[in-house]
């Protein structure tokens, strides 16, 4: 690896989630000994303010870097390894980014949920990446890493136990506490107001398969009524990440040369109870409308520390083979999804990226094919999740 100033620089630092990220690299890492990292965003006297309200050292160096700004990106990259970049929507403030790392082989990782932008961003830059040897890891939060590394997980299982990987695998949240970040909520309202105005990026939304360029796979499960799981006993309603990990676990398997199979189907729900209580809960939960509202969360907000800790989730995949018992795998999450336990998701992306992911060669990824199981040890070792066989 080439000398430079910084392994990681968080781009956005000066952000809700961007200050957590900061916040946790410090707490678990100093800064120096096993990782470099600055802190960067458009105002130094933003960025000083929050580093010493935040109480980290005044050695924490800082970068000065605007996405309106192509010459300041192209500084900010050239001082690092990798750009970890919070700062959405990304359709609105990412794709120079994208083009400034692939463009100039440094690595990338962020935690978008916007699928019509990513098929933007793999046609425009897939083949700039490779050449250059930029590694441009798109989800890295909750959206999508539980999933897509849940279901890599899985389907190695499957095939120890049965031989074969599982031709379907449904993904049922159990449990979750937390709240949505305001992020999320932008990236949202701006993907579909997007897609109002443009009929093309509307069948890109629908499409299970948009971010497999040339590849349409089998017609995928309904995960968009209420139904009632007779192997769960429980009514299941649509869970609103689906939109995003679906995409990127059939990208993930599309990406590997198909191991999970070309007919392979992936589905993801809430399960909310069983008997008249459960349906009531499964309406109101396919009815809800709050993260596209007024209400919802803005960007820069986010809950207290104490509701960060509180928060968890608990996720659940079952697999199938046809004449085989279920494969079975668990992901929790100490924290809650939308700040806490992203926040660390992204910061040992970065460093797994970096560190363990060296053989990775360039081009646009997901976690699972760039990372695999050397993130869920990463994961699992410091960033509060668990991925286990088993209910």
């Amino acid at each position: 690896m080439s000398e430079k100033a910084f392994d990681i620089v968080i781009y956005g630092a000066t952000g809700f989630t961007g200050r957590l990220v900061a916040e946790y690299m410090h707490q678990q890492y100093g800064n120096g000994e096993f990782v470099t990292w600055a802190m960067a965003g458009r105002s130094q006297s933003k960025l000083e303010a929050v580093r010493d309200e935040m109480g980290l050292p005044e050695s924490t160096p800082l970068v000065v870097a605007d996405t309106s700004d192509v010459a300041s990106m192209q500084a900010m990259a050239a001082q690092t390894h990798c750009v970890l970049t919070t700062v959405g929507p990304y359709q609105l403030y990412g794709s120079g980014l994208v083009e400034v790392c692939a463009k100039s082989g440094v690595d990338y990782v962020d935690l978008c949920g916007e699928p019509v932008w990513m098929h933007k961003m793999i046609k425009a830059h897939e083949a700039e990446a490779k050449a250059s040897g930029a590694r441009i890891v798109f989800s890295c939060g909750f959206d999508s890493v539980p999933s897509d590394l849940g279901v890599l997980l899985l389907q190695d299982i499957a095939k120890e136990k049965h031989g074969a990987p599982c031709h379907t695998i449904d993904c049922r949240v159990r449990k979750m506490k937390g709240t949505f970040s305001g992020g999320t909520a932008a990236s949202l309202t701006a993907t579909m107001a997007s897609a109002k105005a443009n009929p093309e990026e509307f069948q890109l939304l629908i499409n299970p398969f948009s971010l497999t360029p040339g590849f349409q796979g089998a017609e995928q499960p309904d995960g968009q009524s209420i139904s009632y799981s007779d192997e769960l006993n429980s009514w299941q309603a649509p869970f609103v990440m689906a939109a995003i990990n679906t995409r990127n676990v059939h990208r993930s398997n599309f990406l590997m040369g198909h191991p999970y199979g070309e007919d392979f189907k992936y589905s993801e729900m809430t399960l909310t109870g069983d008997g008249d209580k459960g349906r009531e809960i499964a309406e109101m939960v396919a009815n809800d409308r709050s993260l596209s509202s007024k209400d919802a969360p803005k960007p820069g907000e986010g809950p207290s520390k104490e509701e960060r800790e509180n928060g968890l989730y608990d996720l659940l995949y079952i697999g199938h083979v046809d004449g085989k018992p279920p494969v079975i795998v668990s992901v929790k999450g100490d924290r809650d999804p939308g700040y806490g336990s992203t926040s660390k998701m992204i910061a040992e992306s970065a460093i797994c990226l970096i560190n363990e992911a060296s053989n990775t060669s360039g081009g646009i990824w997901t976690t699972a094919p760039a990372m695999g199981k050397k993130l869920i040890k990463r994961l699992e070792d410091n960033a509060g999740l668990s991925f286990s066989e088993g209910y």
